[in-house]
Formats: structure tokens, C-alpha cells, sequence
């Protein structure tokens, strides 16, 4: 009979294929996973904090830093909280940039997962391809904000600035070009059999695991429950617009995967309508007091961004502060039922497991 002993190994935090600082200290038997247990704070910023301490218009590059592959969708869900409170509403000009901007993000986002995941699991040219299309994105939404990361392009009652000439267009012909590509990306990878053999059935979960362990996005729809805020709750004017919630039913990281390639695809369908309603004019800015001191009181509002649901809450004393801010932020949640999914498991599928998740540490952290 062979005797092993257990042994403690330490994942991280250093970045490559943890996708940020996190550290996994986990229990090994030979090459199975007896416990996991994450080591999340390396990243800490204390923004919840910090704002408290800030103007509103101040605390919007601070949501930047928190998901920074979704930086537009950070900026709206605070101005939106914000706007909720006071009662502003944004003119239609704006809301079209905003949504643009957003689904524009969702799929930067979601690309930088694809080339990543790949690239964590052994396939190198995925990346290339997947970053390829990224910076015809980033360099669009440099066009529009003046940045390419951390954009701080949104503002409470409209954005900062509005589309330059030709932008619009840009984005229109985006739209057949990444389909295109899209077809590439399953023809490269989605059939490839030793692609399926590292993820059909590997972290699987079910849909009561989901939602008691309230996840939310890709993680949540893989087990079939078809919930996106953009269509249950919608916000913005995500109601003008036809598109699809796509739902796998086996809740692994097969699963997974197809749920967010699908969303590209049902991205590429908002921005193509969102560029055909697009106002030719119009202000980008409600009147809107230059110090915003929201009334005495609370406002919770919550929209899907590329990791799932991300909520707002404010309680407001009536000044240009707020007396409390706090962000529910999806993969901090999603993380949860991580040392879940690995006990059990062979060493070589933590990672497999791990990216399949899409945490970004700046958000885990917050």
C-alpha cells in the first residue's frame, strides 16, 4: 500500500494565471485537492472608504480601478445610483454613448478572458487573436474618453464628452468585422478536442449551488437560469433594443465559455441597433449642479456587467459627500464557491477551474 502525506502549497499571489495578486493555499494528497482556501486583501484599496471623503464627480475614477476590464460599466452604475437619488435624467444622446461605451467594454472584457483562459490552459495563439480585436476597441474608447484603461468617461447626468466625428461609424463597421472574427474563434478552439477534453465537466455546479451562493453573469446563466438585469430589470435604455440571453444547462466550464462567447455575440447585436437609433443631435448632459448634493436618504440600483450583477448602494446626509457608499461587486461573490469546486479535484484542473470563474482582483478587492 502506498503512503502519501498531505502537503501545503501556496498559489500565488504573484499574477500569472491567478489574474491578479491572490493567493490559494491549498491542501494536496498526491495530485488531489483536499481543501482550498483563498487569501483575498492583497490588492486593497479601500474605495468604499475613501469616498466618503469625496465629491461624487471625485469618485468615479475610483470605480475605474475597481474592474478595470469594465471601467465603463463601473462609471454608470455609480452615476446611476447617483441620478436615481436625485432625480436626474440623462438626455438620449448620452444614454446611447453610455450603452455603446458598456457593450463596447462587455466585449473587450470578455475577449480578454477568452485569450487569457486559453492561454492559462496551454494555447498560446488564442491570446494573440482575442488581443488583436481588443485594441480596435480600446483605441475606440480612447477616441471617446481619452484613455485606455481606466476611462472616467461617464458623469452624473450624461458623459464627459461626446463621440468625435466619424465614431460612430467606427463602431458600425466593428460590428460585421467581429463577427467574423468570432466565427474564427470556434473554429480554432471550440472544436478542438483536446480544448473540450480540459473543460466539458470540469467545475461543475448546480443551479440551487448557483443561486445560494449568489453568483451571478456567466456563472449563474451556465446552469440555466436566464437572468441578465439588462432584460429582467432593465435600466438605461437597454429596453429599446432586441437581443437574447444565452443559458447553458450544465454548469461547467464548457458551459461557461459558450455563455460568454454567446454574449459577444449578443453585444455586437445592441451596439449594431444602438448605432442605427443613434440621435444625430442632441446634449450629452442634463443641467446638473456643478457641487451634486443628492437628497437626504438611501438608493440601491444594480446592472449586469461582464461578471454579473454589480449593485450601488448610497445613503446620502445631504451633502456633496456621501455619508456611506457600497458596491456589491460580482466577483467577489463568484469566488465563494471556489474551494468547493476544488476539493476533490485533480491538481492539473485548479487553473482550468479558476479562470473559468473570470474574477478580476481589483473588483474581488475593492
Amino acid at each position: 500500500m502506498i503512503r502519501t502525506e498531505e502537503m501545503l502549497l501556496n498559489v500565488g499571489p504573484q499574477h500569472p494565471s491567478t489574474h491578479g495578486v491572490f493567493r490559494l493555499v491549498i491542501k494536496i494528497d498526491g495530485e488531489i485537492i483536499k481543501e482550498a482556501t483563498p487569501v483575498i486583501g492583497y490588492l486593497h484599496r479601500g474605495t468604499e472608504k475613501l469616498a466618503e471623503d469625496l465629491q461624487y464627480t471625485q469618485i468615479i475614477p475610483y470605480t475605474d480601478r475597481m474592474d478595470y476590464l469594465a471601467a465603463m460599466t463601473n462609471n454608470y452604475v455609480l452615476c446611476h445610483a447617483v441620478e436615481t437619488m436625485a432625480g436626474i435624467i440623462a438626455p438620449d444622446r448620452a444614454e446611447y454613448l453610455r450603452v455603446i461605451a458598456m457593450e463596447l467594454g462587455r466585449i473587450a472584457s470578455h475577449l480578454v478572458w477568452w485569450g487569457t483562459y486559453l492561454l492559462d490552459i496551454g494555447a498560446t495563439s488564442p491570446f494573440l487573436y482575442a488581443f488583436r480585436e481588443r485594441e480596435m476597441i480600446i483605441n475606440m474608447l480612447n477616441e471617446l474618453s481619452g484613455a485606455r484603461l481606466t476611462f472616467n468617461y461617464m458623469r452624473v447626468g450624461g458623459v464627459k464628452w461626446d463621440a468625435p466625428e466619424g465614431w460612430i461609424q467606427k463602431v458600425h463597421d466593428f460590428v460585421p468585422y467581429m463577427r467574423e472574427q468570432l466565427e474564427g474563434y470556434h473554429q480554432l478552439v471550440t472544436g478542438n478536442e483536446i480544448f473540450m477534453s480540459r473543460v466539458k465537466g470540469i467545475g461543475s455546479y448546480t443551479k440551487e449551488d448557483a443561486i445560494n451562493y449568489s453568483l451571478s453573469g456567466a456563472n449563474l446563466r451556465c446552469t440555466g437560469v436566464k437572468w441578465d438585469l439588462r432584460k429582467n430589470e432593465p435600466y438605461s435604455i437597454y429596453d429599446r433594443f432586441d437581443f437574447d440571453i444565452p443559458v447553458r444547462q450544465d454548469g461547467d466550464a464548457w458551459a461557461r465559455y459558450h455563455c460568454r462567447l454567446e454574449e459577444i455575440e449578443e453585444s455586437l447585436k445592441i451596439l449594431e441597433q444602438a448605432v442605427e437609433q443613434f440621435p444625430q443631435d442632441g446634449p450629452i448632459l442634463a443641467k446638473v449642479p456643478k457641487i451634486i448634493k443628492p437628497p437626504k436618504g438611501e438608493s440601491f440600483v444594480r446592472i449586469e456587467s461582464p461578471r454579473g450583477e454589480i449593485g450601488c448602494y448610497i445613503a446620502s446626509n445631504g451633502k456633496k459627500e456621501p455619508y456611506r457608499l457600497k458596491f456589491r461587486r460580482p466577483s467577489f461573490y463568484n469566488l465563494q464557491i471556489l474551494p468547493k469546486l476544488l476539493k476533490g479535484e485533480n491538481m492539473a484542473n485548479l487553473i482550468t477551474i479558476l479562470g473559468a470563474i473570470d474574477i478580476v482582483l481589483g473588483e474581488v478587492d475593492g
